[in-house]
């Protein structure tokens, strides 16, 4: 089969562990801890104090400019606001509120006509309900609808979920293609498209199924089924692959948008339904019961795996994400949040050897979807050559990870390449 774009590998998918069947729904915690920035660009203020009664869908933090609002995800009283470690480590402003155990809701509600609706007016909803990005970049929803409206002519659903071991969007496209499709649909008409494109390989052939019986003859959607490659659902990559039209670097990507993102578009324009819960993969070999389950924002780590069957004695590391682009946890008591799609269990960590070192081969080159050359930024990382890092493009390295995963070597080039990115940005 022809290959849509350069670069890319085939890592083991891992995707059978934890595919087939509805998610499974995690019980509310005792306590829920809603960090105030869980997206791209500023964060959150509190709109709630300490010993402030709050209802499940209750807005609780919101601001100015690229911001995205947070909500209670439970019933109950605020307890604290204070900082909490954020899977990637970061401290961030939180909203600590105790569960009643009442889901007492604050009222919410859709729109009826939705089909007629401004891409203004499906921005404004899509805001109140803090949607973002759920594919990983978290970047405020709202703010790409706003921005698209009249400019495209295929609005670009992304569904490949390339990375290894997760299944939570497979998951909701088997269980709620009404959703997906309903949100395509909505998206098309709103942005002035001629159709949405939802954009799916072929290694998950349940969700085809399921999305081509929802959408029927619909000419507002179509499903384009893909051949499975890593890193197929980037963004350059997916453009190119279906459409064949290459992102210049720095340029914007346009109406693209992940399809759990889509789904809850569609939730929240026709039913006021704020974003207040997710399906997470829990997966793994240190998993016990690998297996998708739908999980409140503000669910510990801890939580959710003991929920899902716990861990193995001799797990080694915890990981938020995939093998390929997520980030380790030095700890459990880390909340899910809304870019969360899986947790990743291993028995032996993904640590490089003990002694890297480069043997010249150059399959790092040869697999970069981006025509970088890793093997010379880790040169030029290593030394702090600036000028050099420039020169070879960093920033326009992705992290996808497919460098790391192909060098015989055990280079740890992907962390590397991050921690130069912060170098260029005058970091430490």
């Amino acid at each position: 089969m022809k290959q849509l774009f350069g670069g890319g590998i085939h890592p083991d998918g891992h995707k059978d562990m934890s595919r087939g069947g509805a998610a499974v729904p995690v019980p509310a915690p005792e306590t829920v801890v809603i960090p105030l920035c869980q997206h791209i660009g500023s964060a959150c203020k509190p709109l709630v104090a300490v010993g402030d009664a709050v209802l499940m869908g209750q807005k609780i933090g919101d601001g100015e400019g690229r911001c995205s609002p947070v909500h209670a995800t439970v019933s109950g009283e605020v307890t604290a606001i204070e900082e909490r470690e954020v899977p990637g480590g970061a401290k961030v402003l939180s909203v600590v509120i105790r569960n009643d155990f009442k889901d007492a809701r604050a009222e919410a509600k859709g729109a009826e006509d939705y089909m007629s609706l401004s891409a203004a007016e499906v921005a404004a909803m899509v805001r109140e309900a803090g949607v973002v990005g759920m594919g990983g970049a978290a970047f405020p929803t709202n703010s790409k609808i706003a921005s698209n409206e009249g400019k495209t002519e295929t609005v670009l659903i992304n569904a490949c979920e390339c990375e290894p071991y997760i299944t939570s969007d497979d998951t909701i496209m088997c269980t709620c293609p009404g959703d997906v499709i309903g949100g395509a649909r909505l998206l098309a008409k709103a942005l002035k498209a001629r159709k949405s494109i939802i954009a799916i390989e072929d290694n998950k052939p349940e969700a085809i199924a399921a999305l081509r019986a929802e959408a029927g003859e619909d000419e507002l959607v179509e499903i384009r089924v893909l051949p499975t490659r890593y890193p197929q659902g980037a963004k350059k990559q997916l453009i190119l692959a279906v459409t064949g039209r290459e992102v210049a670097p720095g340029a914007r990507s346009g109406a693209l948008f992940n399809v759990t993102t889509t789904a809850n578009i569609f939730r929240a324009v026709t039913k006021g339904q704020p974003l207040l819960e997710k399906i997470v993969t829990v997966t793994g070999d240190g998993a016990n019961a690998p297996q998708n389950v739908l999980v409140r924002i503000g669910t510990s780590f801890a939580d959710v795996i003991k929920a899902a069957g716990g861990i193995a004695e001799d797990t080694k590391q915890v990981i938020a994400g995939g093998p390929m682009m997520g980030k380790a946890v030095d700890t459990l008591d880390v909340p899910v949040v809304k870019g969360t799609n899986s947790i990743l269990c291993l028995t032996k960590a993904c640590d490089a050897a003990a002694d890297p070192v480069c043997i010249r081969c150059g399959k790092c080159a040869s697999v970069c979807p981006m025509y970088l050359q890793p093997l010379y930024l880790y040169r030029y990382a290593k030394a702090g050559d600036k000028e050099m890092l420039n020169e070879y493009y960093l920033n326009d390295c992705m992290e996808c990870g497919c460098c790391s995963f192909v060098c015989p070597g055990k280079l740890p080039l992907t962390e590397t390449f991050v921690q130069a990115k912060q170098l260029l940005k005058g970091g430490k």
